[in-house]
């Protein structure tokens, strides 16, 4: 591994996901441009684009958009470096916990492989063991096995994984002496638990089928001294009453046990061993029928007084994933602001502008078949002089009365801001007019009823503009039926219904804009990376279970005391 790649492999948590920093960027140019370029495309098929630019906001056609794509880009380039992990600069961490200091100590002896429970005895124990510690993860745990003698497997620890260790490699095998003695486990249990010096009360939980092989007596007085000891004491039941026989391995082959006369063994759950014994010790006896055993252990324990323990973990990188995150959200936030801004419409009409400019065309032609006074008044609004023009219109149309005449005095009125009468003249030009002038006498009315309700000021009454944008509204109407198509009569009549309601701007289209969017001092540990820990764990770990798997196959059972091997 070259230098770079080692300290990326220790700055970054997850490399790998340092391709989306590339990735994510130059998506989110690529799918922002095309989405530009397509509603560019589609928005010039309404119309021109000085029609368009009054329907759609600014920033459609201006170049602000690329400043978008620059934002989100580098958005999306902190947040998958975020998403990445950076790591930088030491922390350790301090585990607080609280608890009893405790040895388990474990019947190890053959009658422990009986299979009344499944699958034998001493898997039962294990995995009430495993539930225990589960549950009490701030005890201190020492572990022993015994059969004809005891043996420490494990000194009073709170490291969980040479527990596990020791426990995954127990077996009847590690126990050099058959048989079982309860008196030597007691004795050696409070030994071993007068040497802790933490200030919490002390317990010893004694896992067994209580088949031994000594007088009562004996196990009583170790019971008592353990209770003069400051020793709690509890024994735990496992096996049947009834019993069952005991598989060994020989050559290969799976047996079953037999006695020094050749009778098959069979083992029994011996309950009057245990409660004697927690019975000497004023302890706590848990029958093999009961359930949940290590419930019942821990409810055991407790009264027990625990003691507030403090422990340095291993060293590792600070995550600083914080730092690219805050600035990927302060980007989106101002998009956010920044795309509200751009999706504000003006509160302009889509005025006569479109119609007054189509009707010049029809200006020309009432002039070159009219009268002088057509041509004087075409004259007139062509130098925009609308009031002559409109003066001019008004003689034309008392003289030809034709709906035509009446549209262009209408018009010459709007252009001349006489709005109250052109929106009269209009509406009497819409009731005789063919088709093309119908469509623009009311579209130029609205627009007049639309101007006088949007008025403010002194002059203004609400009842009076109310009424005004209720007409408008009603030519816009009349309008669209006649033209669904026409952009800028939609425009109006939005403008009109949102006034008439209260809201904004019309146009119909409400922002793209996203919204915007959780008393012992620590005792020191070896200066390692928590990698390396991890690595020379796992090296223990292996040597351990070799060490345990040549001591079983050494180990050769010694005679039990009184004959029994069991």
């Amino acid at each position: 591994m070259t230098p770079l790649l080692a300290l990326l492999y220790d700055a970054i948590e997850q490399p790998w996901l340092l391709i989306l920093a590339i990735v994510l960027p130059v998506m989110f140019v690529v799918l922002l441009r095309r989405a530009r370029a397509r509603r560019t495309t589609r928005l010039a098929r309404l119309g021109t684009v000085d029609m368009i630019r009054r329907l759609v906001p600014a920033t459609v056609f201006s170049v602000s958009g690329g400043w978008r794509a620059v934002r989100l880009g580098a958005a999306a380039l902190c947040a998958a470096i975020a998403l990445a992990g950076p790591r930088w600069g030491v922390e350790r961490a301090t585990v607080r916990s609280s608890g009893v200091d405790m040895v388990l100590a474990v019947d190890a002896s053959l009658s422990m492989l009986a299979t009344d429970e499944r699958p034998n005895r001493l898997e039962q124990v294990k995995q009430e063991i495993r539930r225990l510690r589960a549950l009490s993860p701030g005890d201190r745990v020492g572990l022993l096995a015994f059969a004809g003698r005891s043996y420490v497997l494990s000194p009073i620890t709170v490291d969980g994984g040479a527990l596990d260790l020791f426990l995954d490699n127990l077996d009847p095998s590690v126990v050099g002496q058959a048989g079982s003695s309860i008196a030597q486990t007691i004795a050696q249990g409070t030994s071993l638990l007068a040497l802790t010096k933490s200030g919490a009360d002390r317990a010893l939980v004694i896992l067994s089928d209580g088949e031994a092989f000594e007088p009562q007596d004996e196990i009583a007085t170790a019971a008592r001294r353990a209770k003069e000891a400051g020793v709690s004491l509890v024994t735990v039941g496992f096996g049947t009453t009834q019993g069952s026989t005991i598989p060994v391995e020989n050559g290969g082959r799976v047996t079953e046990k037999h006695d020094e006369n050749g009778q098959i063994v069979v083992s029994h759950y011996k309950p009057d061993v245990l409660q004697a014994a927690a019975t000497a010790a004023q302890g706590t006896f848990i029958p093999a029928e009961a359930t949940d055993k290590a419930a019942r252990i821990k409810s055991a324990l407790a009264r027990l007084r625990t003691q507030s323990r403090n422990a340095l973990g291993g060293e590792d990188r600070t995550p600083r994933y914080q730092w690219f995150l805050l600035p990927a959200i302060l980007l989106l936030w101002l998009d956010t602001i920044l795309a509200g801004r751009r999706g504000r419409r003006r509160r302009a009409v889509a005025a006569a502008e479109t119609a007054v400019a189509a009707s010049i065309l029809l200006l020309f032609l009432t002039a070159c078949g009219g009268s002088q006074a057509a041509v004087d008044a075409t004259a007139a609004y062509k130098a925009k002089d609308y009031r002559r023009a409109a003066a001019l219109f008004a003689q034309v149309a008392r003289d030809e009365k034709s709906p035509g005449a009446l549209y262009n005095y209408g018009t010459a009125l709007i252009a001349a801001e006489s709005l109250p009468p052109a929106a009269e003249i209009l509406d009497r030009a819409a009731e005789r007019a063919d088709s093309e002038v119908r469509y623009r006498a009311r579209f130029n009315a609205g627009y007049s009823h639309l101007v006088r309700g949007l008025v403010k000021g002194p002059a203004a009454t609400s009842d009076s503009a109310g009424n005004e944008r209720d007409q408008a509204l009603a030519s816009y109407r009349k309008v669209l039926i006649q033209r669904p198509g026409d952009l800028d009569a939609k425009w109006n009549y939005e403008l009109a219904l949102r006034t008439q309601r209260g809201g904004g701007g019309g146009g119909g289209g409400s922002s793209d804009a996203s919204k915007a969017p959780a008393k012992n001092e620590p005792k020191p540990q070896p200066t390692l990376a928590q990698r390396q820990a991890e690595q020379l764990l796992g090296s223990a770990e292996r040597e351990e279970r070799e060490v345990q798997s040549k001591k079983q196959q050494q180990n050769r059972p010694e005679p039990p005391p009184g004959g029994k091997d069991w």
